[in-house]
């Protein structure tokens, strides 16, 4: 039976909990959420005890950093998000894109070498556990268009705003 730590941070966009399992980052969301979050929690982890621990593994701290300005502090923060084969490959490339960038889900899907699999990047993106460590805010329509956000496209605008992001249409995508 896996023990998970949890930890709750304070942040501009609302209170974001975390949730660790062996050193990895396997959960994060935000308050409001957590029903949704924990739900796909127990379905991954059947028999689990959630502990709550401060700042696991330094990750609340840089957690803080990155809302404080330090774009690429989240690169070190190792995670287990779960999910099938396919969603893992989306959700790497996600990690790809850095802060003050953006991408469709057609780039996306070129990249992993389907370009035909824009709708299915999309769902990996929708499925994400890991919100802001793995960037699926940065995934934005072709035409430039703040598509959906499991956290609600307020969080999502505010997240590209505070990387400095420009939003302009992906022309090379159309």
């Amino acid at each position: 039976m896996p023990n998970l730590l949890v930890d709750r941070i304070d942040s501009p966009i609302g209170e974001i909990i975390i949730v660790v399992e062996n050193n990895r980052l396997c959960a994060l969301d935000y308050t409001g959420y957590e029903a949704r979050m924990f739900k796909l929690l127990q379905q991954r982890y059947e028999n689990t005890q959630l502990q709550e621990s401060p700042d696991p593994c330094g990750f609340s701290s840089l957690l803080r950093a990155y809302l404080a300005g330090d774009f690429n502090c989240l690169n070190s923060i190792l995670v287990n998000p779960g999910g099938t084969p396919f969603q893992q490959m989306v959700w790497a490339a996600l990690r790809d894109i850095p802060a003050g960038e953006v991408a469709s889900y057609g780039k996306v899907a070129a990249k992993l070498g389907k370009p035909n699999a824009a709708r299915a990047v999309g769902l990996a993106n929708s499925l994400n556990p890991i919100a802001i460590v793995i960037p699926c805010h940065r995934v934005i329509g072709a035409n430039a268009t703040l598509t959906g956000y499991a956290g609600g496209l307020e969080r999502k605008r505010w997240l590209l705003q505070h990387e400095k992001a420009i939003l302009k249409p992906l022309m090379l995508d159309l």
